[in-house]
């Protein structure tokens, strides 16, 4: 059962419709005591970096979300601002990141149009359990200005390029993040959501 976190920032709807096509249960998570619930967890998001963090500090989800992942070893999959918190640091604000990852989160420094925005192809940097078994090259839908950067580049996925190639999606044991939507990216989005109910 997959518990996706409801900390009141996105459209949560789209990812549990999402699941549900592909004949996976979730649930939405709204507070402390639904964690337990959950065999996987997914914290989605679109917004800012300190408004984020914020939320999941006021509905106490922090530290039963450190408890969860961290001690427990539930796997999780942050989605765009999602994946962004679990970083140390954001560019886009001054609170800190919940530091999962060796990572921080920066501004795009290009002279293209920000945000990002639209359908790319991303380049898969090794075999790995989340991006497997597309039939094409994969395509994500992506909106955002800012993305990861890494110090450990071994917990990088893949890449997309926006005027220079950048870390788009990673995992440290049982902890990943996407910058792209999934739940926006049709069949590619369903595989890998189908990869992460059944591979961690």
């Amino acid at each position: 059962m997959i518990g996706i976190v409801d900390y009141e920032v996105g459209n949560l709807a789209s990812i549990k419709n999402m699941l549900k096509k592909i004949e996976v249960d979730s649930f939405f998570i709204q507070n402390t005591s639904d964690f337990s619930k959950a065999t996987k967890l997914i914290l989605p998001g679109v917004g800012s970096f300190d408004y984020g963090i914020e939320q999941l500090e006021k509905k106490g989800f922090v530290e039963v979300m450190e408890n969860e992942v961290l001690k427990e070893k539930k796997p999780i999959l942050g989605i765009c601002l999602g994946a962004q918190l679990l970083t140390k640091s954001s560019e886009e604000g001054v609170k800190k990141g919940l530091g999962w990852v060796d990572a921080d989160t920066i501004k795009f420094k290009t002279q293209l149009a920000i945000p990002n925005m639209g359908w790319d192809e991303i380049t898969i940097t090794k075999e790995n359990k989340l991006l497997r078994d597309f039939h094409d090259a994969p395509r994500f839908y992506f909106v955002h200005s800012y993305h990861f950067d890494f110090k450990d580049k071994e917990q990088i996925l893949a890449y997309n390029n926006y005027g220079y190639d950048y870390a788009c999606a990673f995992q440290k044991e049982n902890i990943l993040g996407v910058q792209f939507h999934p739940e926006k990216s049709h069949k590619f989005g369903m595989q890998l959501l189908k990869n992460f109910s059944q591979n961690f």
